[in-house]
């Protein structure tokens, strides 16, 4: 796919708000404009939000899930990145759910709303999710008597994606940074979850390369 002039609707969390950078231009998607020559990288994250809905939605910003978000963003995209999943997770708030469950409450269910919603949506035009990266203290924890760990909900995004035929940037896989490494950490990802500049710059030149095999 050529990337030059296009236009890219970035939905996530704080890293693609860009907590961590030394500023708006060393954010991923920031860098990614700069170096293939995108039209427009529209930032739309949102520090602490989830993929699915909390089972009491305030107006604390942190209660803006990407389900309520995606409708704010602008039809006109060709390309739509979403990059979250990491505060489902990390929140402990968030119980899986199981594929064949759609109640926007659990992980499952949120991802099978926003898929079905982004393809109504932006029918024709290229959809693409990014796992989240590993962060620092990965440990399972208990949900109703069951256990899940980060990895379950990077699956999760795997299987959802596949049944919608959407690609999937596994960066758990591939990001080659890691939050529990201390040597990763120092060049990469300080606090064990926000990449720096060094770690955006990483996940620009990952996602260019996926986009441009598409």
């Amino acid at each position: 796919m050529e990337l030059k002039g296009k236009i890219i609707n970035f939905l996530g969390d704080s890293i693609t708000e860009g907590v961590g950078t030394s500023g708006p231009d060393y954010i991923y998607h920031a860098v990614l404009k700069k170096n293939v020559g995108l039209k427009e990288a529209r930032n739309y994250g949102k520090s602490g939000t989830k993929i699915a809905r909390l089972l009491e939605v305030t107006k604390d910003p942190f209660d803006q899930d990407f389900n309520l978000r995606a409708p704010e963003m602008k039809k006109d995209a060709d390309i739509v990145v979403v990059f979250g999943g990491t505060n489902d997770y990390g929140h402990a708030t968030i119980p899986l759910g199981t594929m064949d469950n759609e109640d926007i409450t659990t992980f499952y269910g949120g991802m099978h709303h926003l898929c079905k919603y982004l393809i109504k949506e932006y029918v024709g035009k290229t959809i693409v999710f990014m796992t989240p990266i590993h962060r620092m203290e990965e440990k399972a924890f208990s949900w109703s008597g069951k256990s899940s760990d980060l990895v379950c909900f990077v699956q999760a995004i795997r299987d959802v994606c596949e049944y919608y035929s959407i690609p999937v940037l596994d960066m758990y896989k591939e990001s080659g940074m890691n939050g529990n490494m201390r040597v990763w950490c120092d060049r990469y990802m300080p606090d064990g979850l926000h990449p720096n500049d060094f770690g955006h710059d990483i996940m620009a030149r990952k996602l260019q390369k996926f986009l441009e095999n598409l």
